[in-house]
């Protein structure tokens, strides 16, 4: 061939063909500003576990730790899973899930309590512990049924059915939602000072099931957008109050939220106000919906990784509520894998695409 013919076969290739030649910066998976792929872990999980996470490639968790841990074991603990190159990088501490702290009952125990989260938020701070999941549902019911789907077991919630054979008043009386706002208004004006001072960011998932008004006799302050933007005027906006996305959650709501899931990435992941994702699917939205592993479900999950780049989300991002697979059991290795190899797979595309 001659050289005149070789230098016009650019110019005869695809378009495709030709953007591949292009170089373009793409960002790395464990770029700083990336996304975080994590996974839920608790502290104590053994160490055979840790080296399967190692081993899939995982660099951050988020630290599930339990009411009886000591904050000498947390910091153990922190140091046992950075020996597999694995960062606690945000945590899961269940100490404002006390009911005299969510439904704002008056007394001191409500205030040692909330001395307890102060501690706690102290503690992570100073072992660099970057975001805090918090959640504000003192009454819930998550599954009306577990279902099989695909094999595995999966947690399935009707409304109907709810209503008419699961609910029932949990408390001595029923909570308003405006009685709910108040018990979070005192504990914001408590902590929110704290996270500041420690730089450990807070992020608030919202009611799951959301859009139900009320749930076994309380009321539910974080089912629609309408919620979490009058807890973001509370927080005074502050830049260490934001969003726990649960693209699960959300999803259930529907049209009811206020605003879909890319609709939440573009405003808060717009103002940097989102600090974690927790990457879920559903079949369907209320009043019925299934789990289902990010592939299955109704929403498009690409589409919601991509938003995320396009925001420049740098946070963290698990797999949620991971089924268990045949011979799974413990961190449900299977479920895992396979769920962390998706979100991989679709992280690299949109950077790719989004740059």
């Amino acid at each position: 061939m001659k050289r005149r013919q070789l230098l016009k076969l650019p110019a005869a290739l695809p378009a495709t063909a030709l953007a591949l030649q292009v170089k373009r910066k793409i960002i790395d998976e464990f770029d700083p500003a990336n996304i975080k792929i994590s996974h839920r872990v608790s502290i104590r999980v053994p160490d055979d576990d840790l080296l399967f996470l190692k081993q899939i490639g995982l660099r951050f968790f988020r630290a599930e730790i339990p009411l009886d841990a000591s904050f000498d074991e947390i910091t153990r603990q922190r140091d046992r899973f950075a020996s597999y190159g694995i960062v606690m990088h945000h945590c899961a501490h269940y100490a404002h899930q006390s009911p005299d702290i969510l439904l704002g009952i008056p007394g001191a125990k409500r205030d040692r309590d909330i001395e307890t989260c102060a501690s706690v938020l102290r503690h992570l701070g100073k072992i660099g512990v970057k975001v805090a999941v918090l959640d504000w549902m003192a009454a819930n019911t998550f599954t009306t049924a577990m279902v099989d789907r695909r094999g595995f077991k999966t947690r399935e919630f009707n409304l109907a059915d709810f209503r008419a054979k699961v609910e029932k008043q949990k408390f001595e009386r029923t909570y308003s939602e405006e009685e709910v706002w108040n018990a979070f208004a005192y504990y914001l004006k408590a902590i929110l000072p704290v996270a500041e001072e420690a730089n450990v960011k807070l992020a608030m998932h919202p009611s799951d099931p959301p859009v139900i008004e009320t749930m076994n006799g309380v009321g539910r302050i974080f089912r629609n957008y309408e919620g979490y933007r009058r807890a973001e005027e509370l927080a005074g906006n502050s830049k260490h109050w934001g969003v726990r996305l649960c693209v699960g959650t959300w999803s259930e709501g529907g049209n009811q939220m206020g605003k879909d899931v890319l609709g939440m990435i573009k405003d808060f992941g717009g103002r940097g106000k989102l600090f974690d994702i927790d990457f879920r699917n559903v079949t369907s939205a209320l009043p019925s919906f299934q789990e289902t592993l990010p592939d299955e479900g109704y929403v498009d999950m690409y589409q919601v990784m991509k938003a995320l780049r396009e925001v420049r989300y740098p946070g963290p991002m698990v797999p949620d509520h991971v089924p268990a697979m045949a011979g799974d059991s413990g961190i449900n290795r299977a479920g895992t894998a396979y769920c962390i190899s998706y979100m991989r797979s679709l992280l690299r595309r949109a950077n790719e695409e989004v740059g």
